[in-house]
């Protein structure tokens, strides 16, 4: 389900954590199946300010990889962020050096935009290689190897990321961040990593999200998708 190796995915993945947990106030969560971190206060009031704009200004409906009848599956909105921005290119820059992942692996920021009622029902952020997307998906960097997250406000009621398979509800704070591993200690997708946003009861959530490859991601100015 991958271009690499599974075992050289593993033994990137040890020298991954072992980078991310030298990084100043990480903690890691808890649990004996996924490699999950947070860190509070990684990005600062400005910096938040600063995307939770952009998303405002260019925010478009959320799509899925593969089409579902469900049409409360996932009901945000989305912004790809540009690179050429020199704001933005610095915040990414702050993002690649704490995940210690070159910065070919990995995808343009997402914002995402939360309203009442809205939701990201339960999904993997990696790939399924019985989908049909997998066919470009795999020349374009192939399988997601990480996801980093992080929270752009905490004034919103609800809208906590929950993993429902580890028992783990993480809450929005302005500035948090979240990153985790989505493949297993064999370099094989995790089914552990099941993640949902649940439902903003009141106020606006807003997150930036950025997933990264087992390969250089070749992409088009912004991942169209999660």
């Amino acid at each position: 389900m991958s271009n690499t190796d599974p075992t050289i995915l593993a033994e990137r993945n040890l020298t991954i954590i072992a980078h991310i947990e030298g990084q100043p106030g990480v903690q890691r969560v808890p649990n004996r199946n996924l490699d999950l971190f947070m860190v509070k206060d990684f990005l600062g009031a400005e910096e938040c300010r600063l995307l939770v704009e952009k998303i405002d200004r260019d925010a478009r409906p959320s799509t899925l990889l593969s089409a579902t009848d469900d049409t409360e599956f996932r009901t945000s909105s989305s912004t790809d962020f540009n690179r050429q921005a020199p704001e933005i290119d610095a915040i990414e820059a702050k993002i690649t050096a704490f995940m210690g992942i070159h910065k070919d692996h990995g995808e343009t920021i997402q914002g995402q935009r939360y309203e009442v009622g809205q939701q990201f029902k339960g999904h993997h952020d990696w790939f399924y290689d019985t989908q049909d997307y997998w066919q470009q998906e795999k020349k374009q960097g192939g399988q997601r190897t990480w996801t980093t997250m992080v929270f752009l406000n905490d004034t919103q009621t609800g809208g906590a990321t929950r993993f429902p398979k580890i028992g783990k509800m993480i809450h929005a704070e302005k500035g948090k961040l979240l990153a985790w591993n989505n493949l297993n200690a064999a370099g094989e997708p995790n089914t552990w990593t099941l993640h949902q946003g649940m439902k903003v009861r009141e106020g606006v959530k807003y997150i930036i999200t950025k997933w990264w490859r087992e390969e250089p991601w070749i992409g088009s100015g912004g991942s169209q998708y999660y």
